[in-house]
């Protein structure tokens, strides 16, 4: 079985080179430093300001006018009155914080020491191990989602040999630390956002258990004397309770945490950790061949020149292991960065960007037999729908609700950063499909009568909002965009981008077959249906390309290959174009992705590379995932490399993998559909389809070997591999091998 481990041979010099823990709240970044250890910690509601209200108030007015000078191709003036008159007030979201970092100064021990480090996928555990003079310093660390602390186990070989300083590097404006008795606590404020003040208070607490030696406080800064083992337990919370309940006591909480913990030990906390992370994580196996012993950023320089398939079986199991540190039932959801951020005012405030970023980082969780991690998702659709209403009201004058391209902590859902960017009125329709999908794979009535009422109210929204387009009759999206691309030189902003009617597609079918599935609502899915005929069709461009716009405008819009692919999204992670059902939309869609190149940004990379499955080309998305597998686009801890870090590269790459080894388009499972050339032999175990099922299958110079499938309703499924098709009855968890024959 393959080595599920990340190791390296010398210290994290830089943040891109520590490795990550995480318990879905906290975060930490472990650098296994020598002299010096640093923890750069996260807790996942640690942003800036507070409640907010960004809707333009001019924005009801100013709307039908941009509707007007779109209508005359008037784009310019459109997005300038757009900017001016509907976008968010103020024009940035708030942004997730770091903490800072929990610095561990040693005594005695030097940097020029024989150093290494590890990551264990399948326990959770980071550690580093460090020889001076003789001595060997070993460190453990672990991040307890029943215990809530980030545990923290120091040891030596000699005893008596573990002394260290710690103390708190906080960027926070309003912070301040004290030493008190075997703790070191740290408590201050959230910075502003814009004109809102902090409205959080925050708690980070350390506490050191030791055996032998001393553990005393002074001033800043907790000392450790002569110990044999010390075991430091960090606890943090903020007073976030809710989007409008700021009335938690972080100092309480931490207090009890620490206090909890300590009575358990190190040991039976780690061991915890390893059977709550192994029961998620065990799930689902890929075995591409051998690992190398190489230290994985040494593997990863290597994977540029000789391809190395295990790596990216290892890239598949660090992208599972991410999402479960970074997103459990109960924390806020995976943001631009998981939880992982050492900056208070980071790259694109890490927020959450709803116009492809956010739906990446849960593309792999459903076929990757992680959907419990998809709840967080899950309850800010929820939240987003209630301040999303209010938005649609008060903008639009609309039923329903909507959110634009980003949100925040504060669930803000009006247009921001600006309209070439921001005037996109879709990502709530889009995020609202991710429940469907987690209906599909897992089907039960109540689920779906809980989200129906945010099914319907998105439907609501669109069909209040809808305009007819003259030169067509058909009913489009404005204003609008295709995330981000501009389509002339200095704007974006346009009526009835493909991507829009792709999506609406979706929710408008997922809504109907929702309402005819509880038995409500027959006159508005009569009133949907009536849209969903009149939203425009895809249309093949002038080169044979996939439109991007109603208008034929591929071949001159300024960016040729402009990272997103938008209107792509009717190929993946939609299911509205494939080869077999829409051979020339296909053809179409392979054109634009020809036409886009494979170079791009670390996320476009990962689409690309997923794209190309679907369209069964294996050996071209083998070739993108290369390029994603190579040094300018993962860092050498395997953090994808956007520039800068974002984690949606590591989830979508994850995905497109899973996708070439097995796809559904809701009435055939197909296996191996873009197996490359370069994946001669394999296995995967635990992989799941909707219904749902689960299959395990094996293969050997290229040829399916073997396969099961388990489902856990009754019924007929269609498999298809190579050629042959065949249909498998099945009974309830019971396993049934498909036959490699028809």
């Amino acid at each position: 079985m393959t080595e599920r481990v990340l190791r390296y041979d010398r210290p994290a010099s830089e943040w891109t080179e520590a490795l990550p823990v995480g318990n879905g709240r906290l975060g930490a970044m472990v650098y296994g430093g020598a002299a010096t250890e640093r923890l750069q910690l996260n807790e996942d509601t640690l942003w800036s300001g507070g409640p907010y209200d960004p809707i333009n108030p001019a924005a009801a007015e100013a709307l039908p006018r941009v509707r007007d000078l779109l209508a005359q191709g008037r784009y310019l003036e459109a997005d300038q009155l757009t900017d001016r008159g509907v976008m968010a007030r103020p024009l940035k979201q708030a942004a997730y914080s770091t903490l800072g970092d929990l610095v561990i100064a040693f005594d005695g021990v030097a940097d020029d020491g024989e150093s290494r480090r590890s990551l264990d996928l399948a326990t959770a555990l980071a550690s580093s191990e460090v020889v001076t003079d003789g001595v060997t310093h070993r460190r453990r660390v672990v991040a307890s989602p029943g215990d809530q602390v980030i545990a923290v186990h120091l040891a030596a070989s000699a005893p008596g040999a573990v002394s260290a300083r710690l103390s708190f590097a906080c960027p926070l404006t309003d912070a301040r630390a004290v030493a008190e008795g075997s703790e070191l606590v740290l408590a201050g404020r959230n910075d502003p956002h814009e004109q809102t003040p902090g409205a959080l208070t925050f708690t980070a607490r350390v506490r050191a258990v030791s055996t032998g030696g001393a553990v005393r406080a002074a001033g800043e800064v907790l000392v450790i004397e002569g110990a044999d083992e010390v075991t430091l337990l960090i606890a943090i919370a903020t007073s976030y309770v809710g989007p409008g309940d700021l009335s938690g006591d972080p100092t309480a909480v931490t207090a009890e945490q620490v206090a909890t913990a300590a009575r358990r030990g190190f040991e039976a906390i780690a061991a915890d950790v390893a059977a709550a992370h192994g029961a998620l994580f065990d799930r689902l196996h890929l075995d591409l061949g051998p690992d190398s012993d190489l230290p994985t950023d040494e593997r990863l320089r290597r994977n540029e020149t000789e391809d190395d398939p295990a790596l990216a079986a290892l890239y598949l199991d660090y992208a599972r292991y991410l999402l479960i540190c970074s997103s459990r039932p109960g924390t806020q959801p995976a943001n631009l960065q998981g939880i992982w951020n050492p900056h208070t005012a980071p790259p694109w405030g890490s927020k959450y960007t709803v116009n492809i970023n956010t739906e990446m980082n849960y593309w792999p969780a459903e076929p990757a037999a992680l959907p419990e991690l998809v709840e967080p998702l899950d309850r800010l659709v929820r939240e987003i729908a209630v301040s999303g209403e209010r938005t649609a009201r008060e903008m639009y004058g609309a039923r329903g609700w909507v959110c634009h391209h980003n949100t925040d902590l504060w669930r803000a859902t009006a247009p921001i950063d600006g309209a070439r960017w921001g005037m996109w009125p879709t990502g709530g329709a889009w995020l609202t499909l991710h429940l469907w999908d987690r209906y599909r794979y897992a089907p039960d009535a109540a689920y779906l009568a809980s989200i129906y009422p945010l099914l319907r109210g998105a439907c609501e929204f669109f069909l209040d909002t809808l305009v007819v387009d003259e030169a067509t009759g058909a009913l489009v999206t404005s204003p609008s965009i295709s995330p981000e691309n501009e389509h002339h030189h200095g704007t974006s902003l346009v009526a009835g981008p493909v991507m829009d009617a792709q999506i609406l597609r979706d929710l408008f079918g997922a809504t109907t077959e929702a309402a005819e599935t509880l038995e409500v609502d027959p006159a508005l899915v009569e009133e949907i249906r009536a849209a969903a005929q009149r939203l425009p069709p895809n249309r093949v461009g002038s080169h044979g390309q996939l439109q991007e716009w109603q208008q034929d405008w591929d071949a001159q819009a300024p960016e040729q290959q402009h990272r997103h692919v938008s209107h792509l999204y009717g190929l993946y992670p939609s299911r509205q174009i494939s080869p077999d059902g829409t051979p020339a939309l296909a053809a179409a869609a392979r054109v634009s992705l020809q036409d886009r190149g494979d170079e791009s940004t670390g996320w476009a990379t990962a689409w690309r590379i997923a794209l190309w499955a679907r369209l069964r080309d294996g050996d071209h998305a083998h070739q993108v995932l290369r390029l994603l597998l190579d040094t300018r686009r993962t860092y050498p801890n395997l953090l994808d490399a956007h520039p800068p870090f974002q984690i949606d590269g590591n989830f979508g790459g994850a995905a497109a993998i899973l996708e070439m080894l097995v796809q559904t388009d809701g009435e055939t499972i197909h296996l191996l559909p873009a197996l490359p050339g370069a994946w001669r032999n394999g296995r995967l175990r635990g992989i799941r389809t909707p219904g749902p099922c689960t299959l395990d299958l094996a293969w050997a110079d290229g040829r399916l070997t073997q396969a099961s499938i388990t489902g856990e309703r009754a019924g007929e499924r269609t498999i298809r591999f190579g050629t042959t098709s065949v249909t498998v009855a099945l009974d309830p968890g019971s396993a049934v091998e498909i036959p490699l024959t028809a």
